[in-house]
């Protein structure tokens, strides 16, 4: 028997995760890809929502007042940027999250990135495919001995270390959020600006707030040595796309890989979406399918939990 209604912020969730719901007594109302925060609170309100689980769409704080009766926004992975967190807590409604359930993916992504860049595997499968063979720009780097600087030192980040160093990789990090016991297995610098100066390579793994919004701007790029590479996994709104796109005309920055851009989908003229020093992926690199099982599971059981009056794992709850 039907008792809540759910919203999922995308077309599809995984079958485990639809189990769950539904054997809570959940009916799932899916949305079209990337609908709009006034998409999600019209049928937040037409169906009186008591749960979102939010994967592509916005929830604000207009969402969370178009229905009396939601309870919980669960987040479809481990950012929760599309969810205005302190609009949830003056409201009481609890926020979730999924942390680890992408982890791997997230690194292995990362380091497709660097290597597809590194071996200039874009252009020349593009100069193939064109009739033509190697030309006189062609370059592919070596990746033993390259300097890997992570912004950020979470749990991506630190999946990161082992697979890079697998390469022969000598890995760096600034976080100024973390202790020093978990920098153990590299080197960590005392500010981004120093991390920048002695590195080839600058993969994003922080989160979107605030004081990281645009923190990989002009003057961070220029920090970093000529011919460097730029890796962002994270969040796009972190790195300054305008500063990005000028770094990479200039030359100063050889490559960057983006699976994440600052308004997601771009749009069509995007400069980013053709750069030929770019190479962007449309938010995947935490779609696995293992990790898709992971994210909506998790979602899955903190709105069954809480829907059915259970406790919630606590290091699933976003606080404000």
């Amino acid at each position: 028997m039907t008792s809540f209604n759910v919203i999922m912020t995308s077309p599809r969730l995984a079958d485990p995760a639809v189990a769950i719901l539904e054997a809570a007594g959940c009916c799932i109302h899916y949305m079209a890809p990337y609908p709009s925060a006034e998409a999600v609170t019209a049928l937040t309100r037409a169906i009186q929502a008591d749960a979102i689980l939010s994967r592509q769409g916005p929830v604000n704080a207009a969402c969370m007042d178009a229905s009396a009766r939601l309870r919980i926004v669960a987040r479809h992975g481990v950012g929760v940027d599309d969810v205005d967190i302190p609009a949830a807590a003056a409201r009481g409604i609890l926020v979730t999250r999924a942390p680890g359930s992408n982890t791997q993916a997230v690194a292995e992504h990362t380091m497709a990135l660097l290597l597809a860049l590194a071996k200039d595997l874009r252009p020349l499968s593009t100069a193939i495919a064109g009739g033509h063979w190697r030309a006189a720009a062609t370059k592919v780097r070596d990746i033993a001995g390259m300097r890997l600087g992570l912004l950020g030192f979470g749990p991506i980040a630190r999946a990161v270390v082992p697979l890079a160093r697998a390469f022969g990789m000598q890995v760096s990090a600034f976080d100024p959020r973390k202790p020093d016991s978990v920098f153990a297995p590299v080197r960590r610098y005392a500010s981004l600006r120093e991390l920048c100066g002695n590195v080839d390579v600058l993969s994003v793994h922080c989160p979107l707030t605030p004081e990281t919004r645009h923190i990989v701007d002009a003057t961070v790029l220029a920090a970093l040595p000529a011919g460097s590479y730029v890796i962002n996994t994270a969040r796009g709104g972190i790195v300054d796309e305008a500063a990005l796109a000028a770094a990479l005309d200039s030359g100063h920055i050889a490559g960057a890989g983006l699976d994440v851009f600052e308004n997601e989908p771009p749009r069509p003229d995007h400069p980013l979406r053709t750069h030929p020093r770019l190479l962007p992926t449309p938010h995947v690199a935490g779609v696995t399918d293992g990790s898709l099982v992971n994210m909506g599971v998790m979602a899955a059981e903190c709105i069954a939990l809480l829907l059915s009056g259970g406790a919630v794992p606590a290091e699933r709850i976003v606080r404000a």
